[in-house]
Order: structure tokens, then C-alpha cells, then sequence
């Protein structure tokens, strides 16, 4: 006998309150009672977010949110820089292109992320670039970028708006959107929101709104400016998925109960004894130099696929794990904590790959990745 368990960094496990929500009779989206229910979401979203600014909110994947950023910010022909160093880098390129915006492209080798000085120079050279978009935690390779450091940067162009990429940095890592000058920032709901897919949001600042409103492109459901107005009266432009409404209330609810610290540390935590653990069992961290909590991707021992890896643990344990995209499929696998899992979670999911590793004539021994999580948990 074994549970199915998801140790994927999107979808992740759900909470239980918002099954229980979403097993509710639906309500009407016209109403004052889901208008009520909107609004509570709005301003859970605006403290999970640390900021003082519009949040917006999508029926929609978080690709839809960054469609959305690059046509309510850009106009056909206007320049934007983009940080590329995986798959969801990659993704900001090509629909930057798609809208006919001149994109120049700063690309960084998997697992690695920009030197802030990068964006600076470019920045210096090419005043007029309008955006520059990057991810908070490339998700592909589970390294995360110093948006702080970009913040304070573009912060000092009022012509140039940053534009993150945080659906699985939201909840994750500290992020004070207002101090650290972060002008549009995604987030998703199936990450450490602990909902379905199906939601996604934009926290858009004073200078993004500045900037919104003097672009002149053409988007009909992504419309940041006619979403703010309709969100400002309780309701979306369009039909909403209701019932992620009101799992999301739900999720938010036990989020400000937990504190927005604790969740943030919680995921630290995870991510800290799932490093100790791959290293006391000789395992490779893939994004060493700057490694992002909201998962940890180790590369495959020599000679196996990390496909074989992700089977063992499926077939003997239940466990969902998944693999590298793109051109590191099958050579790293990675290991979510970012949501609803707790300590008793990793030290089994690591008491497991143990276990994995020995059947595959690896010179392991059994416990020492347990050990070295539980050596990290008695730090505090």
C-alpha cells in the first residue's frame, strides 16, 4: 500500500480547507456575496505579496499574466530586455517576439543566474528599453535570480519597468514588492498558494501604471487597466473560475493565520535539509551558486537517467517527481517545497531516494540523508 503524493513545484498538494471549499455549491459571480469573497481575495493577495499595490487577478495559467505584462507595457517595436537562463526565461523571449517587441536577450547557462552588473551596463547603453523581464525562481533548474539587487537598478531608470516572473517565488523566498521596486509581478495559484491551476495574478506599481497608461497595443482579456477598475468594484472583467475564488479566500485565510514569514521559512527549511541531505549522499546540486527554496534540482548520478529515478520512486512509493525540461531532461530531477509539505514530508521523500539509490548499486549509505535534514532541523 502506498498514498499518491506530488513532490512536483507545480501543481502541489492542496490544502485541505480549499477541497473543502471547492466541494461547496458554487455561487453566482454578479453578487454582492462572491463580490464580498473577491475582495477579501484581493487584499490576502496584497499582504501575501507584501505590498501596498493593485493586484490583479486572472482566470488564466501565470503565462497568461506575462502575456498580459508585455501587452499592457509594450507597444510593437519597443525595445525589452530579457534574462533567459531556462525554460521560463526562454518563455518571456518568445512572447516578447510573438507582440513584435525588439528583444534583446542577456543568456545565462542552466542552473546559473544573471550578475545584476549585466543589466546595469545594458541598461546604460540603451536608455530607451522600456522592460526587462526575469524569473524570481527559474523553475526549470531551481536557481533564482537577485531581484533585489535588479530592483534597486531600475529603480534609478523611471522609464524602465521590472517585470518578475515570480509564480514559484511567491510564498517562497522574502519579497517586499513596494521596498525592493518590483514594478509587475506574476504570481500563479498552483504553487504555494496550494490551489488548483487556474488563477494568476499581477501586482502592478505606480510606475508600471504610469508606463500602462501611455502604450497604445492592442489586448482585449489581459487589459491591466480595465481589471483594475473592475477589481476595484469586487468583481473581474470577464466570468471568474469561481470556485479557485473561493479555495483561493480559503488558502489565504490560513496563510495570514500561519503568518507570511513562517510559510517563507518553511519552504527555507525544506529546501536547507533537502541540500544537506543530497550532499551527504554525493549528489550534485545543479543550481549550487545560487540555489532558490522553492525547489532543489540535483543532477543524476553518472551513468543513470534521471527518468529511471523518477519511475523507481512512482512505481515503489507513489511519489511524483518531476524531471529536467528541455536539455536537461533526464539529467536532473527536482524536488518541490514550496505550499503544503512539512518536514515529516522531506525526511521521507529522502528516506525513499535512499532507499532508490542503493537498489540502483549506488555506494550509499542508508540514513545519512536523513541524518544530515534532521542535523538541519535541530539548527532552527
Amino acid at each position: 500500500m502506498f498514498k499518491e503524493r506530488l513532490f512536483t513545484p507545480g501543481p502541489t498538494p492542496l490544502l485541505p480547507q480549499v477541497q473543502t471549499a471547492m466541494a461547496q455549491p458554487i455561487l453566482h459571480h454578479r453578487t454582492e456575496e462572491f463580490r464580498g469573497v473577491f475582495k477579501d481575495v484581493l487584499e490576502g493577495l496584497r499582504y501575501l505579496y507584501n505590498t501596498e499595490n493593485d493586484v490583479l487577478l486572472f482566470t488564466s495559467s501565470g503565462s497568461g499574466a506575462m502575456e498580459g505584462a508585455v501587452v499592457n507595457l509594450l507597444n510593437p517595436g519597443d525595445r525589452a530586455l530579457v534574462v533567459s537562463a531556462g525554460k521560463f526565461g526562454e518563455r518571456w523571449v518568445q512572447l516578447c517576439k510573438t507582440f513584435g517587441i525588439d528583444t534583446e536577450v542577456i543568456s545565462i547557462p542552466y542552473g546559473q543566474s544573471v550578475e545584476p552588473e549585466q543589466v546595469a551596463a545594458w541598461l546604460e547603453g540603451h536608455p530607451e528599453t522600456r522592460a526587462v523581464f526575469v524569473q524570481y525562481t527559474e523553475s526549470s533548474t531551481g536557481a533564482c535570480h537577485d531581484v533585489k539587487a535588479l530592483g534597486q537598478i531600475i529603480h534609478q531608470h523611471p522609464k524602465t519597468a521590472l517585470v518578475v516572473d515570480a509564480i514559484t517565488g511567491l510564498g517562497v523566498m522574502e519579497m517586499p514588492v513596494d521596498q525592493w521596486h518590483l514594478d509587475i509581478v506574476i504570481g500563479g495559484s498552483q504553487k504555494a498558494l496550494m490551489i488548483p491551476p487556474g488563477l494568476a495574478f499581477a501586482s502592478v506599481s505606480p510606475k508600471a501604471w504610469n508606463l500602462i497608461g501611455s502604450t497604445k497595443s492592442f489586448k482585449f482579456y489581459f487589459d491591466f487597466q480595465k481589471e483594475r477598475q473592475n477589481n476595484t468594484k469586487g468583481e473581474s472583467s470577464y466570468t471568474p473560475a469561481i470556485t479557485l475564488v473561493v479555495a483561493l479566500r480559503e488558502a489565504l485565510r490560513y496563510i495570514r493565520q500561519l503568518g507570511r514569514e513562517n510559510l517563507i521559512e518553511n519552504a527555507g527549511l525544506l529546501a536547507r535539509s533537502t541540500r544537506a541531505a543530497a550532499r551527504a549522499l554525493g549528489l550534485k546540486l545543479f543550481a549550487e551558486s545560487s540555489p532558490s527554496d522553492a525547489l532543489t534540482a540535483l543532477c543524476a548520478p553518472a551513468g543513470i537517467d534521471s527518468g529511471t529515478l523518477i519511475k523507481e520512486f512512482k512505481k515503489n512509493f507513489g511519489a511524483v517527481v518531476a524531471n529536467g525540461q528541455g536539455e536537461m531532461k533526464g539529467k536532473i530531477f527536482r524536488i518541490a517545497h514550496l505550499g503544503y509539505y512539512d518536514f515529516a514530508d522531506t525526511v521521507a521523500f529522502i528516506a525513499c531516494l535512499e532507499i532508490i539509490l542503493k537498489k540502483l548499486g549506488l555506494p550509499v549509505e542508508l540514513g545519512s540523508g536523513v541524518k544530515a535534514a534532521q542535523e538541519e532541523y535541530l539548527k532552527g
